[in-house]
């Protein structure tokens, strides 16, 4: 995942909003973009132009066509914003009135591709501790008009937009500023204020602090220190075919394929060496989405080294795009609970399992993001009595305050994930919580729910009046983390899993919506007696003073 320590500063030359304008975005956790422009300060709208510059291309690189590689966006993106400034100017002034410096950085995979007009620059510095300047300034090389621009967004018609494409790593600092700034400090002085990992304000006001006023212009600094970058990219990007049909008896890198696990027959047993093995393929050969999808998949499953897991891996000397797995023998739980409740000491036991899953996953800042009986398999113990469970289907798994709101299956999924609410830890218990309302009762708590159904959530029956074997701190636990009001639920796995262990310290749980006689009746009768006995004196009071 990319990862950034990000700091930006904008400060005006006079007391107004000045001419600078700048800001950043990282979409899908994956791909950076950094903009900053510096508004010509002889043009009537400059400062607009700046502000208009910026606003577009971070909106529109939010929405680009997932066909188009960086360098291609940039360039379309570009010499769009560029002609819509330029006309504008022409048709409201007759004149370049709109115009404006451009930085623009974008960061994709282990890539950094860069592009400028004008005199604002970018900067990268490298933990051996050099300064590169990536842009180039666009002015006369004539001394005396050195502050003239040779192009700008929204100089003409025509630009030239030369990208560069520089390679990052962990560590590095990429600096966006405007002339603002490096037309005070010289590149020494700039390169230890760098080093000593100041922010962007503190850079800023130092450098203004030693100039003059005369000499000050509006100053604009970005500074982003890299401390991730995506994987994903490279790994996607590994030219890997992906064969289009598959057959019992296809033999791929040694592995023999015998039969598929799946209707759609991308997803088979295979053998090596006397060995059996599950062999998962891209659902699509031509699919980009399902190669994005089938990337993402691939890695989680590597990372994820639980027992409550499969294991799988990548190999890597693989001549097509696939990864394997271990093959767990075993019934999933829908089919393994078919016309009888899970027992109880059962369904405890799958609680603790699936929070053990769950808190693996958020270690690495996971969820599974499907829980359902048929996500999880049961398997006979080896040696003993007694089942154990599997967790399946690494395909769902999502990085933790996703916003995917639509991920997982409706009938299961809290109320808040059908309003675009993220999936965190609560709404992974909710999860967990159907599947054992529904392995103790046979029912689920909220009815069937279909796909791109916005459902009501009523308050449902409680487990135990499905299922008399339930005990009464069971069915607290389960009513509370099935709550509709994520305020009345479990936040944290730790919470459902302590109470899971000490039933002795579970609270009776009761929904705001139950009346107060059935969630205490102790106190409601304490309240009807000082009620009834304020009114005693009351009405003693008035007969006495008749």
């Amino acid at each position: 995942m990319l990862q950034l320590q990000s700091s930006q500063f904008i400060l005006p030359k006079l007391d107004c909003i000045g001419d600078d304008a700048c800001a950043f975005t990282i979409i899908d956790n994956t791909l950076f973009v950094s903009v900053l422009c510096d508004g010509v300060g002889s043009a009537k709208r400059g400062g607009s132009a700046a502000r208009q510059c910026v606003k577009f291309f971070i909106d529109q690189f939010k929405t680009r066509p997932k066909a188009w590689d960086i360098p291609k966006t940039m360039e379309v993106f570009t010499r769009h914003i560029n002609n819509l400034l330029f006309k504008e100017s022409m048709s409201q002034y007759e004149k370049i009135e709109l115009l404006t410096t451009l930085c623009l950085a974008v960061i994709e995979g282990e890539t950094l591709y860069t592009l400028n007009l004008g005199d604002s620059r970018i900067y990268l510095y490298s933990p051996e501790g050099e300064l590169r300047q990536l842009s180039t300034d666009h002015t006369m090389d004539d001394e005396y008009m050195s502050h003239v621009l040779t192009q700008a967004c929204g100089l003409s018609e025509n630009i030239d937009l030369p990208i560069l494409s520089t390679h990052i790593a962990v560590g590095d600092t990429l600096i966006l500023c405007s002339d603002g700034v490096y037309n005070l400090i010289d590149n020494v002085s700039f390169l230890e204020l760098i080093q000593k990992g100041l922010g962007a304000k503190s850079i800023v006001t130092h450098v203004s602090g030693n100039a003059l006023p005369k000499d000050r212009d509006d100053m604009s600094l970005q500074i982003f220190r890299i401390e991730g970058l995506d994987p994903l990219h490279t790994i996607k990007n590994t030219l890997l075919p992906i064969p289009k049909l598959l057959h019992e008896g296809q033999i791929i890198d040694a592995y023999t394929l015998t039969s598929p696990l799946m209707k759609h027959r991308r997803i088979w047993k295979v053998r090596k060496d006397y060995e059996t093995f599950v062999m998962k393929f891209p659902m699509s050969a031509d699919d980009p989405d399902a190669l994005d999808a089938f990337v993402r998949e691939a890695w989680y499953a590597k990372q994820v080294t639980h027992k409550a897991f499969g294991h799988a891996w990548v190999p890597e000397d693989r001549t097509m795009r696939y990864y394997l797995m271990e093959l767990v023998e075993g019934i999933n739980l829908r089919d393994y609970l078919k016309n009888r409740p899970l027992s109880i000491d059962t369904a405890i036991a799958l609680g603790k399992f699936l929070h053990k899953a769950e808190a693996h996953l958020l270690h690495l800042g996971l969820t599974h993001g499907d829980i359902k009986p048929e996500n999880i398999l049961v398997t006979k113990k080896v040696g003993e009595a007694g089942v154990d469970f599997k967790m399946v289907d690494f395909g769902s798994i999502v990085e933790i305050f996703s916003s995917n709101s639509r991920a997982g299956t409706p009938s299961y999924l809290a109320p808040e994930r059908f309003t675009g609410g993220i999936i965190n830890e609560s709404t992974e218990i909710f999860s967990i919580g159907v599947t054992l309302y529904w392995a103790l009762t046979g029912v689920l708590p909220y009815g069937e729910i279909e796909p791109f159904q916005t459902p009501t959530f009523k308050t449902p029956k409680r487990p135990v009046k499905l299922n008399s074997n339930i005990p009464l701190w069971l069915d607290s636990i389960i009513m509370r983390a099935i709550a509709a009001d994520p305020s009345e639920r479990y936040a944290h796995y730790s919470e459902f899993f302590y109470e899971l262990k000490a039933p002795e310290k579970v609270k009776p749980y009761f929904s705001k919506e139950v009346p107060l006689i059935e969630r205490s009746p102790a106190t409601f009768y304490k309240i009807g007696f000082i009620l009834l006995f304020i009114v005693e004196i009351i009405t003693f009071y008035l007969y006495v003073t008749k």
